[in-house]
């Protein structure tokens, strides 16, 4: 049996090898395979699905991997491709959504979520190609729709006419066709926002846009990628603060920052100003009134957090109190944690103010006083035990975390990683956790100083943990302060029967102490009973039964 087994796997493995071979098409072949498919999909498309023969084209001519994986299901024959693969065609229907979304600028491996469910044909629902044509009508690059549908998949739901009408009101501001693709593109959402708004934002543009004028570097050439790069840089600000109109005067007033810097750039430097705990439209404000800020390296320059604090200006009292404060945060770091460096000090408001005043320029003149400056033995020998650690990467990945939320390079910051497990992705979320339930940033650090394994707990559970706190026990969250290790503690099995068992205790005058929450939830199994013995006898059977994760056990002591 084993044997007949053995065979009849090689057969199948030889037959599909000897599949493999003769599907596969010659590297030499390889451009008129594509060319023939592409051709006979546009054929299929305009003459058995009835689609305009340029739409149809468009749609084969750019899903190139579709076009592949149709090639592969085929023996292929210079001199018989072409008739096979549209003999198959003829059989085989593909099917038309997968082919669209691909065309239009969406990767292969994601078209998977935006496939209607049960739906193959074009004809079950023409919404989506409705849409495409009268926005390639119009002049939108065909494979740059992607763009529009991942963002406002809901533009794709209106009618050819409803788009028509809407991109001719746009053009009405003054901008040509190839700008209103463009500005499009790049702000999805004047698509299908309300007029006024929609209206209010082209008006800006087009001002911004004079604003420039026609000076020797130029903006923006007249080609839909262009103005879609130009709406995107525009777009950094305007999601950072849109009502603003000193913020649309300040960047007429600064067409450099369009020449000279990418999308990219420009994100980056808007991220670590808003990570300092500000505002928005303060981070984008302070970029645009000092544009010079862009040129400065805030992502590898080396810091020591004692230097940089008095390189700010604090004095050396200052600096001693917050070193016994927050130990932690000391030693050096990368100046790109520096917004969560002071955050964790809790100074962010005071160096932000400054920074906002004139003082930016102490970010591009700092720099280390000596080689040596700040180095912590103790988290050299640290880093040193990770580098033989079978998990290294794992491990640096995660100490480089704790340096993002402003923890510096000293041996408390490795005592503190050797008590956190989890992925650095899961840390960061339950970090996260922290702060959207109002946890402040800083005082986030000193709990994570203070119960490392508070980290431990899945994101769920600290937000349960966090509404007992202050839902059912009544305290705020100041308390976690006090007494970090609450989140350690297991809601079900321990905090809350032992909280609740305590207050019936008390509310029925059997309980002469009111216990703090750290005494209750931190008491051993052994001595919680004996202290409830003490009250009375009975007490802890009542306990077991009515109250305890236990009480299900047939037997209780």
């Amino acid at each position: 049996m084993f044997i007949l087994r053995f065979k009849s796997s090689l057969i199948s493995r030889n037959l599909t090898t000897t599949a493999a071979k003769r599907r596969r098409v010659p590297s030499i072949y390889k451009s008129l395979a594509i060319g023939e498919a592409e051709k006979a999909v546009t054929d299929y498309l305009h003459t058995t699905r009835s689609l305009s023969y340029s739409h149809a084209e468009h749609i084969a001519t750019n899903a190139s991997s579709s076009i592949r994986s149709l090639i592969l299901k085929l023996d292929f024959s210079v001199a018989t491709f072409s008739k096979s693969i549209r003999r198959h065609l003829r059989y085989h229907p593909i099917n038309e959504f997968e082919f669209f979304f691909e065309s239009i600028g969406i990767d292969l491996r994601e078209v998977g979520e935006y496939l209607p469910e049960k739906k193959f044909f074009f004809s079950e629902d023409p919404r989506v190609l409705e849409a495409a044509c009268a926005l390639s009508g119009f002049g939108f690059p065909w494979n740059r729709l992607g763009r529009l549908y991942r963002e406002e998949r809901s533009v794709f739901l209106r009618s050819g006419d409803e788009i028509g009408s809407m991109l001719v009101r746009l053009s009405g501001v003054g901008f040509s066709t190839v700008a209103v693709a463009g500005i499009c593109l790049a702000f999805p959402s004047v698509l299908c926002g309300g007029g006024a708004e929609v209206g209010c934002l082209f008006v800006k543009l087009k001002r911004l846009f004079e604003e420039f004028g026609a000076e020797e570097d130029v903006v923006v050439d007249e080609n839909v990628e262009s103005w879609y790069v130009f709406g995107r840089k525009v777009r950094v600000f305007y999601d950072l603060g849109f009502e603003s109109e000193e913020m649309w005067e300040l960047m007429g007033r600064n067409r450099l920052l369009f020449v000279e810097f990418s999308e990219e750039d420009l994100m980056r430097k808007t991220e670590f100003f808003c990570r300092f705990g500000v505002g928005k439209e303060e981070a984008a404000l302070l970029i645009l009134r000092n544009p010079e800020v862009m040129s400065f390296d805030v992502e590898e320059a080396v810091i020591s957090v004692k230097g940089m604090l008095k390189h700010f200006g604090l004095s050396q009292d200052e600096v001693d109190a917050l070193s016994l404060k927050h130990p932690y945060v000391f030693g050096r770091n990368r100046m790109k944690n520096l917004p969560h460096v002071v955050r964790a000090l809790g100074l962010h408001e005071r160096i932000f103010d400054r920074l906002k005043i004139g003082t930016y320029r102490l970010l591009s003149s700092y720099s280390l006083l000596d080689p040596e400056e700040d180095i912590d033995r103790e988290y050299q020998q640290g880093l040193e035990e990770i580098q033989h650690l079978r998990c290294k990467t794992h491990s640096f990945q995660k100490l480089d975390f704790l340096h993002q939320i402003g923890f510096g390079e000293n041996g408390l910051t490795m005592k503190i990683l050797q008590h956190v497990h989890g992925t650095a992705v899961e840390i960061q979320e339950r970090f996260q956790i922290l702060l959207d339930n109002g946890i402040d940033f800083s005082k986030a650090c000193m709990l994570i100083r203070s119960s490392p394994k508070s980290l431990n707990q899945k994101p769920h559970s600290i937000q349960e943990k966090i509404r007992f706190l202050c839902d059912e026990m009544g305290d705020s969250l100041e308390y976690l302060e006090v007494y970090p290790a609450y989140l350690c503690f297991d809601l079900e099995n321990r905090i809350s029967p032992r909280f609740r068992f305590h207050k019936w205790l008390v509310e029925r005058g059997l309980s002469e102490k009111n216990y703090s929450i750290a005494s209750i939830v931190a008491t051993s199994e052994k001595a919680f009973v004996a202290r409830l013995y003490g009250i009375h006898p009975a007490i802890p059977k009542h306990y077991f039964e009515r109250f305890s994760y236990r009480k299900d056990r047939s037997t209780v002591s």
